[in-house]
């Protein structure tokens, strides 16, 4: 009997294991997971970069793979071999070079630093200044200019001064990094070097001087995707890491950097976006892109400009706007930073297929029986331009009384006349586009007709740095292209 029922049990344990066995569904490493982001930085930033790389592996399961040299070297690498997802450079200019040879998309800025003279402790050659450096019989380790981000700075700012010619003539070595110039001054090899303030606060044994001829030159830290990048949202991710206030720049600030103001570590950020109505076509297919590449959520809110100001002044605060005309961000402009105008659009007179009232201007909407839509001037900035042109030119009062209808949007109004409800509308030119097939658009010709079209970002948004990276997207040739597309004129 215990023989019988020890064999039952077992049976069962058996059918147990191969029951779970059966339903185990390891979740598949994915391709981002297996293959490693290749990361090309300056070898000044190695140690805080690495420990912000091991700890997003950590928090993500995307491995790093670091590479490390001068930063110019590593951008003259990346011209030749056209791969690799990101590149962390040790000052503005490289990237900028990137930027203007092609190789680099969206750019975070992470920090600044600031060149320093460094001797031995006890500093036995009395250095005080970078002239002090020419001095007959003073040993200088010099980083190579056209390598490094310090030697391009230096040289920058010393040619400035004249000082540059005697400095490099003299130099009694000239090294492919800045933490080789730090080493040789550690072991004696030379007295004094040129290193950045962080390089030299990872060396106790060294002193750093702030010499007079280097006072407020400094340099900005960044890190730039790559147009090699075939992940880009897991790149943007580990950019976003190192940019984050509360990872990448608190490891940057602990090796001495001067970490820049950054956004807060979100893996997928969430961001409102408002928009007035007009903007809609143009803008969705930008944001759409944004979202994939930058693997966000951007919630959106359409409607007329009247009622987003006025939802924006009750208190709500969406992490970035974008007005149908300058009039409705200048009401709520304390609340946001500076707004850029992105394009324009201009007023026309909507009529039936044919035009078989013969509308021409503006006057014509005055005709005694003729049905008319506007937008409403309190709800949006359609209305409040109508308002304003109608004002201006003395019609206003001779249109009200055709007016049948105001509206919050003009696609409400474009609705209105395929309904037949209409003989005329006021909408703007991107609205008329819509309904080409079915409407005609007549051109109001009058300097005052013309909305433009701003964006902003919120003062108090937590996201700043990426709806940066908006901005620079609704402003690059693809994002104008998108605006053309729906028929507005980038500015």
């Amino acid at each position: 009997m215990k023989s019988g029922r020890g064999m039952a049990w077992l049976s069962w344990v058996g059918m147990g294991v191969l029951a779970w066995l059966l339903s185990w569904n390891p979740r598949p490493a994915t391709p981002a997971a297996r293959e490693p982001l290749l990361v090309y930085c300056a070898a000044g930033l190695k140690g805080p970069v690495e420990r912000a790389a091991s700890s997003f592996e950590r928090e993500t399961g995307v491995p790093v793979q670091m590479q490390f040299g001068g930063s110019g070297t590593l951008l003259a690498n990346l011209k030749v071999s056209a791969r690799g997802d990101l590149f962390v450079a040790a000052d503005g200019s490289f990237i900028e070079a990137g930027r203007t040879n092609g190789l680099l998309e969206e750019v975070v800025p992470l920090a600044r630093m600031t060149p320093v003279v460094v001797v031995r402790g006890s500093n036995p050659m009395g250095v005080t200044r970078v002239q002090d450096l020419m001095r007959p019989g003073v040993r200088v380790s010099m980083a190579n200019p056209d390598a490094t981000a310090i030697g391009s700075v230096v040289r920058g700012a010393l040619a400035r001064t004249g000082q540059w010619a005697a400095l490099a003539g003299g130099a009694t070595v000239f090294k492919p990094t800045v933490n080789d110039v730090a080493n040789d001054v550690k072991i004696g090899a030379v007295d004094a070097g040129i290193v950045w303030d962080a390089t030299a606060a990872l060396y106790g044994e060294l002193k750093a001087i702030r010499a007079p001829e280097l006072a407020g030159v400094s340099s900005e830290v960044a890190v730039g995707v790559l147009r090699s990048c075939a992940r880009p949202a897991s790149a943007l991710a580990f950019a976003r890491y190192l940019g984050a206030k509360d990872r990448g720049l608190l490891e940057l600030g602990r090796a001495g950097f001067e970490p820049v103001e950054g956004d807060a570590w979100a893996m997928r950020p969430e961001v409102v976006v408002y928009s007035g109505a007009v903007n809609r076509p143009a803008l969705e297919p930008v944001l759409r892109d944004f979202e994939a590449r930058e693997g966000v959520r951007v919630t959106r809110v359409y409607n007329g400009c009247g009622i987003l100001t006025a939802q924006i002044l009750s208190g709500q605060r969406p992490d970035a706007y974008m007005a149908c005309d300058t009039s409705f961000m200048t009401t709520v402009s304390n609340l946001f930073g500076v707004a850029t105008e992105v394009a324009e659009t201009s007023l026309v007179m909507l009529v039936r297929k044919g035009n078989p009232a013969g509308i021409g201007e503006l006057g014509d909407l005055a005709r005694p029986g003729l049905r008319v839509g506007i937008a409403h001037e309190q709800q949006s900035a359609l209305g409040a331009l109508t308002a304003r042109l109608l004002g201006s030119r003395g019609l206003m009062e001779r249109v009200r009384p055709n007016v049948r209808v105001e509206t919050p949007t003009g696609d409400l109004l474009v609705n209105q006349m395929r309904g037949g409800g209409l003989d005329a509308a006021l909408v703007y030119e991107v609205n008329a586009r819509s309904a080409g097939e079915f409407l005609d658009a007549v051109p109001v010709r009058d300097g005052l007709a013309v909305a433009v079209q701003p964006f902003a970002v919120s003062r108090g948004t937590g996201h700043g740095r990426l709806m940066e990276r908006l901005r620079a997207r609704l402003r690059s040739s693809e994002g104008r292209a998108r605006f053309e597309e729906a028929g507005f004129k980038p500015r």
